[in-house]
């Protein structure tokens, strides 16, 4: 356990969560269940158990460091790695990768976004027990994919070799997002899972990794090591992430690479990645609505309703409808339309600056 890492990647700004998240609070440090915990605290809660508080780093930008101190008060600076800009998980993954390669070359590596729900526990930390032992001393690229309950069209698929003697599956290939008659053809072939973007990997294996598939910033965050943990951190990051590309960690390394491996996980799970989602994990009356709010629903059903106790919402007619109000935002669309949200952001900006 002493050379078990969790990098917990905490920089997106939600934007499918406005008006609720806001580019000031995003989602992962809301309270979006109701549990008394954002869903940065719950994901560092559920690694406890399999890493040292020492262990963890949260990679985050630069404008949230205080609320990552706030809530993960027991972190040292040198456990918060900033990043000055989004250049997604590829930088993101490389950055902690050869940080603690500097101090613990034998270290495995626990890769898990910050924004993610997980439900039976103790499955999930059985299917993260046989990652671990099987990446530690070899040259696996391990990642987690979840069994599907459904053909869903907003995850990517990770199939496999079938290998029912072997919790340690070699991957065949990646897809992205299908369509829904291909997500249907793979549910039904029984040799798909969705790809939940955790990873589980040995330091050596990741680094090595990265200089074959990713070269030119593997090189750039290999030129760190004389100053990880100094006081020139800082500003050879900064430096660092100005050269990099904006590239995934799934494409420019995991879809290349021999030794992929995937755990069949078989825990419940959600990547929370819209209100639609949430609407699924959520309590629900009898029609099916999730009301969040002081409101009063008629004819209504299938809706997701959201919104402060001192203002009273009341909605008829309504049918799989988002209603919500966040600080000076109202929303009223279809709860399924989250590929509008980033539209509804950049127009609210335009507005002015008050309103995202």
């Amino acid at each position: 356990m002493e050379h078990n890492y969790v990098v917990i990647m905490a920089g997106g700004i939600g934007s499918r969560f406005w008006p609720y998240s806001r580019a000031d609070k995003p989602k992962q440090f809301l309270d979006v269940l109701g549990t008394g915990r954002s869903l940065l605290q719950m994901t560092y809660d559920r690694f406890l158990s399999l890493c040292p508080e020492q262990n963890f780093f949260v990679v985050t930008n630069k404008r949230y460091k205080e609320l990552v101190q706030e809530q993960l008060p027991s972190l040292s600076d040198d456990q918060i790695l900033l990043e000055p800009m989004g250049r997604n998980t590829a930088p993101a993954i490389a950055y902690p990768a050869f940080k603690i390669r500097q101090k613990d070359p034998e270290g495995v590596m626990i890769v898990a976004p910050s924004d993610h729900v997980v439900f039976k526990e103790k499955v999930f930390n059985d299917n993260l027990g046989t990652a671990l032992k099987a990446a530690r001393g070899s040259n696996k690229l391990i990642t987690l994919g979840i069994v599907p309950s459904r053909p869903e069209t907003g995850y990517g698929y990770i199939q496999y070799h079938s290998s029912p003697l072997k919790k340690v599956k070699r991957v065949k290939t990646f897809t992205e997002k299908p369509e829904l008659e291909l997500a249907k053809k793979f549910i039904d072939s029984g040799d798909f899972v969705w790809n939940a973007g955790m990873f589980v990997w040995s330091i050596e294996t990741i680094t090595r990794a990265l200089h074959t598939y990713l070269e030119d910033i593997a090189v750039i965050f290999e030129e760190g090591k004389e100053v990880y943990y100094t006081e020139g951190e800082q500003a050879f990051i900064d430096s660092a992430y100005a050269q990099c590309k904006s590239i995934s960690i799934d494409y420019g390394l995991m879809e290349k690479a021999a030794d992929v491996y995937m755990v069949k996980g078989k825990f419940d799970w959600s990547d929370l990645g819209s209100w639609d989602s949430l609407h699924e994990i959520r309590d629900k009356d009898e029609n099916e609505n999730v009301i969040d709010a002081n409101a009063i629903l008629y004819d209504s059903k299938n809706c997701y309703v959201k919104g402060p106790d001192d203002l009273l919402i009341v909605a008829q007619g309504l049918e799989g409808y988002l209603v919500t109000k966040s600080g000076n935002v109202i929303v009223i669309c279809k709860k399924d339309a989250e590929k509008k949200f980033r539209e509804f952001l950049n127009d609210a900006k335009s507005k002015g600056e008050e309103f995202s």
